[in-house]
């Protein structure tokens, strides 16, 4: 199994619809996000009479023996709100209990350096490891939490004064990830049609909300975001969904997939991982070579982002600067290249083939 490829589009995944151009806070655009895998609280998620979910669930083939190991990772974001407080005078010192007397504000100005009030997020991964495939069948409940979480990172001026501080805080989320193995009746031919199994994953969002009268800005912060899952197999092989032999397409079509999509990933030929994902792809998805990094828009519009990018303002850049973290090594990376990294992204011819006569 090639990890590294398998992560890099993973994480393209997790990060699609991050944060938008122009890659600011302010921007209208940023002020909704996350369409894809959004997996709220069942509570809100029943509010809402099932309109935004909150479970999926993956169902896939493997051939396999009773000493395959699957392992399942279930990846998301977890949302962390980032309050920016001022103190009016300053403080003379930092004083972490005077934070609840400072003034939230969308914006603050310290020695020419802005700071901005946004949303960012934490990479959250549950993994369950070692479930031993039994000629039986097999099944499990694994339970997660994440608590309530709050940071406090003070602002000083140029007096050492401290003129503002940065307050991050996350609400608490648990869920639940359900994984059976079943054996498939197969009337195949094929030895291995013994040993097929269908391997279901739901993932649950539980966590405790009291739904009435709720927004959906007001859910995202103990939501699921762009949650995905990924399976590998040690000691077996999954079957394609898109492509499958002609024996297994029956069994494939009946597999239910909700909310998710599974597609073998990793190096071209290999069948030790699946990639389910919120966001239809195809097996052996790969990040383009010439992209230089992660621009949450995917990475077929890399040039005319970076463009765009180059096009932006002092001001509009400071922002960007001072906002997310992602969005500042966005700005640095597009600020160091060169004519050639530029060219890279341009013209790029793949896979030509002859036309039919």
């Amino acid at each position: 199994m090639h990890t590294t490829s398998i992560e890099e589009i993973a994480n393209a995944v997790l990060y699609e619809g991050y944060l938008l151009y122009p890659y600011r806070a302010s921007a209208v655009k940023n002020q909704r996000r996350f369409n894809f895998g959004v997996l709220t609280p069942q509570s809100y998620s029943e509010a809402q009479r099932g309109t935004e979910p909150w479970s999926m669930q993956t169902e896939c083939l493997l051939l396999a023996g009773s000493k395959t190991i699957l392992e399942v990772k279930v990846r998301f974001l977890h949302l962390r709100r980032r309050e920016v407080r001022g103190f009016y005078p300053p403080l003379p010192e930092w004083d972490q209990g005077a934070a609840w007397g400072a003034s939230n504000v969308q914006m603050l100005e310290v020695d020419g350096q802005t700071f901005h009030s946004c949303e960012e997020a934490v990479e959250r991964e549950v993994v369950e490891r070692r479930a031993v495939i039994e000629s039986t069948g097999y099944a499990s409940r694994h339970t997660f939490s994440f608590p309530l979480t709050r940071e406090y990172e003070p602002i000083p001026d140029s007096k050492g004064q401290i003129a503002g501080v940065i307050v991050r805080s996350q609400r608490p989320i648990e869920g639940a990830i359900e994984l059976s193995i079943t054996e498939c009746e197969v009337d195949s031919t094929n030895d291995d049609a013994r040993h097929l199994r269908r391997v279901t994953v739901k993932v649950l969002n539980q966590t405790s909300f009291a739904a009435a009268g709720r927004r959906r800005e007001e859910a995202l912060p103990q939501s699921l975001i762009s949650a995905h899952t990924i399976l590998a197999a040690n000691g077996g092989e999954f079957i394609s969904a898109l492509d499958p032999p002609e024996e297994y397409r029956a069994t494939v079509a009946a597999c239910q997939n909700v909310g998710t999509w599974p597609v073998l990933a990793g190096d071209k030929g290999a069948r030790d991982a699946m990639l389910s994902s919120p966001i239809i792809l195809y097996d052996y998805p790969e990040i383009a070579a010439e992209s230089a990094g992660e621009l949450f828009d995917g990475t077929e519009i890399d040039e005319i982002l970076t463009l765009r990018i180059m096009t932006l303002t002092d001001q509009e850049k400071e922002e960007m600067r001072q906002g997310d973290e992602r969005a500042r090594r966005i700005l640095e990376r597009t600020e160091t290249m060169t004519p050639e990294d530029l060219m890279k992204l341009h013209g790029v011819l793949r896979r030509p083939r002859a036309l039919e006569k």
